[in-house]
């Protein structure tokens, strides 16, 4: 590739401090070449100048993006009382998370984090003995960036199959522990990535899901297709893995193997993309010869295994439901006709259902708050009573098993960090299983939901929390959160890193915009693919209304968002650079145009659209992609876009093309800076010192970007 010299731009930041202390601070962005590659698409064309940068292990690329790192780094050390907000939420952090308890052949397994551990830590113990360790991640990697990534449980307690993740990679490597003597089995189980394993019913062994092995030098960029089904028998190699089910037909289809509790079935649940149909398939166990029963294969609705009565299935669906419903499917005559319908679909939306003999848990959200009943699996819908809740928030759990007499659950919300209840499902009993002890008083602080206009008319719920007592005289420093999309529903939920923002005198604003799940299929429809511009229009109507009702004004207000938030952020930031203070998108898909070549982003067309095979969707997607609507010359707000050098999930090439173009692009004198986080992928399994000085230096920024004065500022 030709390059041309480019003078590297230097930008003094001081006015835009006026409120800190700070010395002038002269930001010289490392050099980026604008190549020149376009492409002409359906058409038209477009232009790509930073494509060099998608050769992430390239020298030229390695070299911009330690000296991008080098800047971000120096900027915030010059940001006063950065340390001091780090130092508050390690304080805020500290406290012992263990998780609901696991029971298998009369052993108890949970987790449990110190308080500042990396890592959680598994441990397991008899029925009334005393805990003992059973794996600590933290031994694995000096810096705590080898993770535990996923987990099984032999039926009899025995064995404990393990995921490790390296860096943050969604690639995992498996084991098999030992329960009793604490000791690895010999083999290793490689390249498994977006799927978990499943223990046959003898626990001889395990069905999991694998790709090929991708070249060597390719590991975090190259396409996943082809996923196969295996067989892996203990105290075996890998290479003698028996492969239960492919479809070289099918190079999207992925496949996740389960068995009924009572061993009866085998079954796949067979993903395409990350829609959320899927299909459902079943064979009965014991014979691999039988071929797979299809009795869902249209990907027309979604479909999950509850339980079953001999061949009597129990099915989670939304066909014909958008809120969802729960039916009883006998396998001798599955025709839609014959289906009887066990929980109907209602007003609010059913995320969940578990079976307990012969009741049934349903989990629901009502207004993105989370709702249980309990129901008569024999009464045609009848129900027995709603579960008495806490308060307004989030639940996690009410799983087990079909023969369990209790269930475990957590509830948190935006200031309760998780507390675990026991619960009884025939009389309704709950008792406190375990509460944290915290270093902040809850009754600080309080939350309120309200509900937004859109730009359609369409109402927007959106959460609220701050300090108690704050006067809103439009001069509020506000964090607006979201993420709208692939069906993810934002309910309350627990965050150290949003808890020191609303300490430093922040009010933290959670949307849940069309795109999610918060009110079913419906409304995720309404946010994808030629209708994703809803989202954006959600969450600017968001930032209106915050601004109109006299809480915050443009100066004071910040924009976060991770994944497909960081999307939302970005397309926010171009299409209204006037509306912020402050964006802070985080491993965001900003190429729309090419989001489908690397990893895993071919899955996520039934959500975005075609960009080349559909020219209606090429052109809806080129009108909001990020990265090809930075305007040369416009004044766009201070910015830090954050990534992981070991992203492949969201390929951070996303995040570095977007971060040059802004910092050639920029208008004015607001810092347009690149964070990257060393030997860290998309997020999950992110060790915990990471994650606070990650929260730190987004407080930082935002705090020095809104003019905020921070605790132990000089």
């Amino acid at each position: 590739m030709k390059k041309t010299a480019k003078t590297p731009m230097k930008i003094l930041i001081l006015p835009l401090m006026s409120l800190l202390p700070f010395t002038a601070f002269a930001l010289e962005y490392p050099e980026a070449v604008r190549g020149g590659v376009v492409e002409t698409l359906h058409g038209k064309e477009v232009a790509d100048p930073y494509r060099w940068m998608e050769d992430i292990d390239s020298e030229e690329v390695s070299v911009w993006v330690r000296e991008q790192a080098q800047l971000a780094d120096d900027f915030i050390k010059e940001v006063s009382g950065r340390d001091a907000v780090r130092d508050r939420l390690e304080k805020l952090q500290d406290y012992e998370k263990v998780s609901r308890p696991t029971r298998r052949g009369g052993r108890v397994f949970f987790s449990r984090n110190s308080g500042l551990q990396n890592q959680s830590v598994t441990y397991w113990h008899e029925e009334g003995g005393e805990p003992k360790v059973l794996l600590d991640p933290n031994a694995m990697s000096e810096d705590g960036t080898a993770a535990l990534a996923g987990a099984a449980l032999s039926d009899d307690g025995k064995y404990f199959a393990y995921g490790i993740s390296q860096s943050g990679s969604d690639w995992k490597d498996w084991r098999v522990r030992e329960v009793a003597t604490g000791k690895d089995l010999p083999e290793t189980v490689k390249w498994v990535k977006f799927s978990g394993v499943s223990w046959v019913p003898d626990n001889s062994g395990f069905y999991y899901s694998r790709y090929d092995a991708p070249k060597e030098g390719e590991e975090l960029s190259s396409t996943n297709y082809f996923q196969k089904v295996y067989f892996h028998k203990l105290n075996t190699p890998q290479s003698e893995d028996k492969l239960i089910y492919e479809r070289k037909d099918q190079k999207e289809w992925g496949f996740r193997a389960s068995f009924s509790e009572d061993d009866q079935w085998m079954l796949l649940s067979i993903w395409k993309g990350a829609g959320g149909n899927n299909g459902l398939f079943y064979r009965k166990h014991g014979d691999e010869k039988l071929p797979f029963v299809e009795l869902f294969k249209d990907f027309d609705a979604q479909y999950s295994f509850v339980g079953n009565d001999d061949s009597i299935f129990y099915l989670w669906t939304n066909r014909g439901a958008p809120k969802g419903k729960v039916v009883a499917i006998d396998l001798e005559k599955p025709e839609e006709a014959n289906w009887r319908t066990v929980i109907a679909e209602g007003d609010d939306v059913l995320k969940g259902a578990s079976l307990f003999g012969d009741f049934v848990a349903a989990t629901y959200l009502s207004d993105a708050k989370s709702r249980v009943a309990i129901y008569d699996l024999k009464g045609d819908s009848k129900l027995v009573r709603d579960v008495k809740l806490p308060g307004v928030g989030s639940v996690r759990g009410f799983g087990g098993r079909r023969s369990d007499t209790e269930t475990y659950y957590t509830f948190t919300g935006f200031t309760d960090p998780g507390t675990i209840y026991e619960y009884e499902i025939a009389t309704g009993d709950t008792a406190i299983y375990r509460r944290p002890k915290t270093a902040f008083d809850p009754e600080d602080f309080t939350t309120r939901q309200v509900f937004v206009r859109s730009k359609d008319g369409t109402k927007v719920p959106v959460f609220l929390t701050h300090k108690k007592g704050l006067t809103m005289d439009g001069e509020r420093p506000v964090y607006q959160y979201g993420y709208g999309g692939f069906d993810v529903s934002l309910s309350p939920g627990f965050s150290v890193a949003n808890l020191g923002w609303m300490e430093l005198g922040g009010i933290y604003a959670q949307a849940s915009l069309r795109g999610g799940g918060e009110y079913g299929e419906a409304w995720h429809s309404a946010g994808k693919r030629l209708k994703k511009q809803n989202v954006f229009d959600d969450f600017i109507a968001v930032s209106e209304w915050l601004i109109s009702e006299g809480i915050t004004n443009p100066k004071k207000l910040a924009i976060g968002g991770g994944s497909n938030g960081g999307l939302l952020v970005g397309a926010c930031l171009v299409q209204r650079p006037d509306l912020f203070g402050a964006c802070v998108p985080a491993v965001g898909v900003l190429d729309m145009l090419r989001f489908q070549k690397f990893t895993i982003g071919w899955a996520w067309q039934d959500e975005y659209g075609f960009p080349e095979k559909d020219a209606s969707e090429f052109e809806a997607l080129l009108a909001y992609s990020p990265y090809h609507n930075v305007k040369k010359g416009t004044c766009y707000p201070p910015t830090m876009v954050f990534t992981g050098d070991h992203d492949d999930r969201v390929f951070p090439a996303h995040s570095f093309k977007f971060a040059a173009e802004l910092q050639q692009a920029q208008g004015c004198e607001n810092p347009i800076l690149l964070r990257v986080d060393i030997k860290a992928g998309h997020g999950a399994g992110k060790p915990t010192s990471m994650a606070l000085d990650e929260a730190a230096d987004r407080w930082a920024f935002i705090a020095k970007s809104l003019g905020m004065e921070l605790p132990g500022s000089k």
